[in-house]
């Protein structure tokens, strides 16, 4: 299945995040342990996500090694910024929101979207 997904980045390292619910805390402890390995193989300078939980990790993990760290919120969340983007953006050096009356409600930037 995610060998499409490698044959959009020829040539880049691809790696897969289990996915994970805040109703399921145990899934968040194995999106953990795969960041915490991608993290020290890796040592960013940067990191960039699009919102969804799991991806906390990896801006926690980020602010813990110096990385710069954005989160982008999920274009799915057109009225307001999703439950996580609210958390990334205590966390993240930078918060940005897909829509522009999602980021003036939110007190964040719109730098448009990804689509």
């Amino acid at each position: 299945m995610f060998e499409n997904y490698a044959e959009a980045v020829p040539g880049a390292r691809l790696y897969t995040i289990p996915d994970a619910s805040r109703f399921d805390k145990l899934s968040f402890l194995k999106v953990w342990m795969k960041a915490l390995r991608i993290m020290a193989k890796e040592r960013p300078k940067a990191v960039v996500t699009t919102g969804s939980a799991p991806m906390l990790s990896f801006i926690l993990l980020g602010r813990a090694m110096g990385a710069r760290t954005l989160w982008v919120d999920s274009i799915a969340n057109a009225e307001r910024m999703s439950s996580s983007g609210r958390l990334a953006r205590k966390l993240a050096h930078r918060t940005v929101s897909q829509w522009p009356e999602v980021a003036e409600k939110e007190g964040v930037q719109c730098w448009g979207s990804i689509l």
